[in-house]
């Protein structure tokens, strides 16, 4: 590991000592404020808290082109089952392996953090020669991008943008699906249980997950729907009446874990307990590719025989949210033109039943935006007629590619100089900021970058140590080009 890198990722670990879940951004958002002040850097933020910090040309560079750096503040806090990490207060512990490093049973954040800590150090380092520079750094990214929707036009100056948002070293990206997010009400009805029931607690676990544009197409499990499925065999033999349901935790990763607790009859425990395990086999055959690690478990809740003391949901609306959670649709529903990309897909993301409210979270994405609207209004219908009310989010634009831009010609002669390589280009099936600003900044020429991370939105995310050095040998050769 050389020296620029080394200083990238301790600028990185100082980040990931910083809680920075979406929507809780202050102090993380304080620190970089306080750097920046601490170097006479100019800074500013809006009334959502996105941060703009010029930083000065290099002597002799004045007459260049402005330059934003972007990346975003926020991550995606998730964790292993048994892990008791905190994300509102504890820092995320770092661990090498090898060329790699991730963290201790949690998300890493190099999703976006590794854009902080690279335009930081790029900023801070005398040796780099530069024109101006902009570090646009914006709030609430993973929760549907709305630290950018909320950016008002003239927030920045730069015509030039580099996202340092994408995942694969040596690959630019060049465009990217839009999105939009659904929400589920929906009442249910109670009523108490009648004769001798038993309380069981249904979990399934050990699911990989992961991010729900990248690796959508990978076939991975949804711990929501094969709960679901867990569910409707058992009620074929015995009576079930729902409790609770949860699954999943953000819109924006393929849920790995899901319970459930229900109330069933005492003399038919050992069925269930029976039927459990016949299906995790078959669950197990079904995922043993994607999902190696798959686990459903029943299991009996201790003082839990009921007589009447329980209130359940009833009979009718239990079959009513299982049957709704069966024709949710999630996963890849259509293939793009272009070979092996993903055109438009949906996440079952979280199930939340508990009380007498269900409340369901389902995103969608596409990079046609009538296909968008057209399984947005499919999801809708479904909840309808299942009784639920359903509100929209904002959503987020499509970034249409634009193969003749000036930034991707000179961002492909410095790569190939640098490296005697050829990058790949890309469009991904993923939400990036570039599709927001590109709407709100006509003419703003733009390209994402990023060293490689595996596996991101989940507790095995890790980032590949020996990219961060290349990024930082393109990006400095690409600045200086500017010069």
């Amino acid at each position: 590991m050389n020296e620029k890198t080394s200083r990238v990722l301790e600028i990185f670990e100082r980040i990931n000592q910083i809680p920075r879940e979406s929507k809780n951004e202050e102090k993380i958002a304080q620190w970089i404020r306080d750097w920046a002040e601490k170097r006479q850097f100019p800074v500013k933020s809006d009334h959502v808290g996105n941060l703009v910090i010029d930083i000065p040309a290099s002597s002799g560079c004045e007459s260049g082109p402005i330059i934003v750096l972007q990346g975003h503040m926020d991550m995606v806090c998730e964790k292993s089952v048994d892990s008791r990490h905190d994300f509102s207060k504890d820092p995320i512990r770092h661990i090498i392996e090898g060329e790699w490093l991730r963290a201790d049973n949690t998300s890493l954040g190099a999703d976006n953090g590794i854009a902080i800590a690279i335009a930081m150090a790029l900023a801070d380092d005398p040796d780099i020669i530069h024109p101006e520079l902009e570090l646009l750094f914006t709030v609430d990214e993973e929760t549907g991008l709305t630290g950018a929707n909320a950016m008002e036009p003239g927030f920045f100056e730069g015509r030039i943008l580099i996202n340092i948002d994408s995942e694969d070293e040596g690959v630019f990206t060049i465009g990217c699906a839009g999105g939009v997010d659904s929400h589920f009400e929906m009442a249910l009805s109670t009523e108490p249980a009648k004769g001798n029931n038993i309380v069981c607690d249904l979990s399934i676990s050990g699911l990989k997950g992961g991010h729900s544009g990248i690796d959508i197409n990978k076939g991975r499990a949804n711990a929501n729907n094969l709960l679901a499925r867990a569910i409707r065999i058992m009620q074929s033999h015995t009576e079930i009446r729902l409790l609770s349901f949860s699954g999943g935790t953000t819109h924006n990763a393929i849920p790995r874990n899901a319970a459930a607790q229900f109330l069933c009859s005492e003399q038919n425990l050992s069925l269930m307990q029976e039927k459990v395990l016949e299906f995790e086999a078959i669950l197990q055959k079904e995922y043993q590719i994607s999902d190696p690690g798959l686990s459903l478990s029943l299991n009996l809740k201790a003082d839990s025989y009921k007589n009447g003391q329980e209130e359940a949901i009833t009979q009718d609306d239990t079959d009513r949210v299982i049957r709704l959670l069966l024709a949710f649709p999630w996963g890849v529903s259509a293939m793009s033109e272009v070979p092996g990309l993903v055109e438009t897909s949906s996440n079952l993301a979280s199930v939340n039943l508990a009380g007498c409210q269900l409340n369901i979270l389902s995103s969608q994405r596409s990079s046609v935006m009538t296909r968008l609207d057209e399984i947005t209004i499919r999801i809708e219908s479904l909840g309808m007629l299942a009784g639920a009310s359903i509100k929209n989010g904002l959503g987020y634009p499509c970034w249409t590619p634009d193969t003749g831009s000036a930034l991707l010609k000179q961002c492909r002669e410095v790569y190939v100089k640098l490296f005697d390589k050829i990058p790949e280009e890309q469009i991904i099936h993923a939400g990036l900021e570039c599709a927001i600003i590109g709407s709100r900044y006509k003419g703003i020429d733009m390209i994402s970058i990023g060293p490689t991370i595996r596996n991101p939105h989940s507790p095995e995310e890790r980032l590949h140590i020996p990219s961060v050095g290349k990024i930082w040998e393109f990006m400095t050769a690409l600045l200086k080009s500017y010069s």
